[in-house]
């Protein structure tokens, strides 16, 4: 687990959140309750990292529907479902709606909290890679016009002189110009500007 990570149970059964609450801190976990999933949606906020302990039949919005509205704003918290006995049909329509793991009540505590890591890891790992695409396209945006093209020029594989041809300039003009976008995107190679921007969804590579 790292700083930050919280551990949110959405559940009506006041007893089991607070047994979960229990399992949890006695790990050392960082955890939030709540009754309802209206209670979770006033409270979390998307910079929160963590995962969803979440119960699949609710009075007010259920599991399901409570994920589908986490998916339109764009909330991309890792849910575990907890489900009773019956609701596995249901459980199956929440993992194909994008929950990581389900378990079945009663649960191992043992398996719940293995599945609770694996949730905060996946977590973790992707707000990573989010804050590297966020990073270099903050580097990308101070590229200018006339970087942007020579940028776009070499990871079409195109050679300093092919590029000079198609913007109508100067070979020399090109290789300052690429020396910049190098030096301003942090790169040393063109293999690792070439990854950068496939990280930040600014070129794809080709199969």
């Amino acid at each position: 687990m790292t700083a930050g990570q919280v551990i949110f149970v959405v559940d009506d059964d006041p007893t089991l959140r607070e047994s979960l609450c229990w399992l949890l801190q006695s790990m050392n976990l960082r955890v939030q309750t709540f009754g309802s999933a209206s209670e979770f949606l006033s409270a979390y906020e998307p910079a929160q990292a963590g995962c969803l302990l979440l119960d699949v039949r609710m009075p007010d919005i259920s599991g399901l529907q409570l994920q589908e509205i986490m998916a339109a704003r764009g909330l991309r918290l890792p849910v575990i479902i907890i489900t009773g006995h019956g609701d596995v049909t249901m459980a199956v329509r929440a993992m194909k709606a994008g929950a990581h793991d389900f378990l079945e009540k009663p649960f191992n505590d043992q398996a719940l909290l293995e599945r609770v890591q694996q949730c905060l890891a996946i977590d973790a790992s992707r707000r990573r890679e989010e804050a590297e695409r966020e990073r270099i396209a903050a580097r990308a945006g101070m590229l200018t016009l006339r970087e942007t093209e020579v940028l776009d020029g070499v990871l079409g594989g195109r050679s300093n002189k092919q590029i000079a041809a198609d913007l109508g300039i100067s070979i020399k003009t090109v290789e300052v110009h690429r020396a910049r976008v190098m030096e301003k995107m942090h790169a040393a190679t063109v293999g690792q500007l070439a990854a950068q921007c496939v990280v930040a969804g600014l070129y794809k590579a080709k199969p």
